[in-house]
């Protein structure tokens, strides 16, 4: 029988697979879905894995028969945490939550103004204050505009500063949360920024992402509960 929280479980996941090929696929890196996993032939964006589970019970063989493990970084999201994957070289990087929050609630309000970003401009200062000149900025490539499940999400001083930042995804069920990020005032400045969008574009979605350490305990702080783990193995 599935639970109600494997069933979360189960369409963050997707969602987040949907997230990563949207990713890969502004880069000009084809994927493709299976009945068992998300899995893209040829090594994915920085800091993006290379296939991501949809299921419970995955064979390892065939995860690493449909991912590149001859390049450097190649990854794997065990969404049930529920994998060894040792045997075919890999180590887990971290752990962490899936974590939800229900469409119904509360709203919380924020004294930031946010948008979404719709050129390529836009994109352009999103991406640089989220890489804090660390040279990663070009992951976000404006091709991602064109990817009409997903919002790049800006908090902006009142200076037009681009403060707080997210990326939602929206699929059939629920909308995914990632890119959290509140450079200058931290996560719990930034939830209330991002929920407040999140409730106004998708007012009938329930919230999922995933987060570990002082990042889940900031969802925790604003709503969300954990709903089961997930790991993230690296090959090397």
């Amino acid at each position: 029988m599935t639970t109600p929280k494997q069933l979360i479980i189960r369409a963050a996941a997707r969602n987040n697979a949907e997230w990563c090929a949207a990713m890969s696929r502004s880069h000009g890196l084809m994927s493709e879905f299976g009945l068992q996993a998300w899995a893209a032939p040829a090594r994915t964006p920085l800091y993006y894995p290379d296939a991501v589970t949809l299921v419970p019970g995955v064979d390892p063989a065939m995860l690493e028969a449909r991912i590149d493990t001859t390049a450097a970084g190649a990854s794997v999201k065990d969404s049930f945490a529920d994998l060894d994957l040792t045997e075919a070289g890999f180590h887990v990087l971290f752990e962490a939550q899936w974590i939800h929050r229900p469409a119904s609630g509360p709203a919380i309000a924020s004294d930031l103004a946010w948008d979404v970003a719709g050129d390529p401009d836009t994109l352009r200062a999103w991406a640089l204050a989220w890489d804090g000149g660390h040279g990663n900025a070009d992951l976000f490539r404006p091709e991602l505009l064109d990817d009409p499940a997903t919002f790049v999400l800006a908090g902006r001083s009142a200076s037009s500063r681009v403060v707080v930042e997210a990326v939602a995804s929206r699929s059939d069920q629920v909308v995914g949360i990632s890119n959290v990020f509140g450079p200058d005032c931290g996560p719990d400045a930034a939830w209330p920024v991002v929920l407040e969008a999140l409730h106004r574009l998708f007012p009938t979605l329930p919230v999922v992402g995933y987060e570990h350490g002082d990042g889940l305990d900031a969802a925790m702080r604003h709503g969300f509960e954990p709903v089961g783990p997930l790991r993230i193995w690296l090959h090397g």
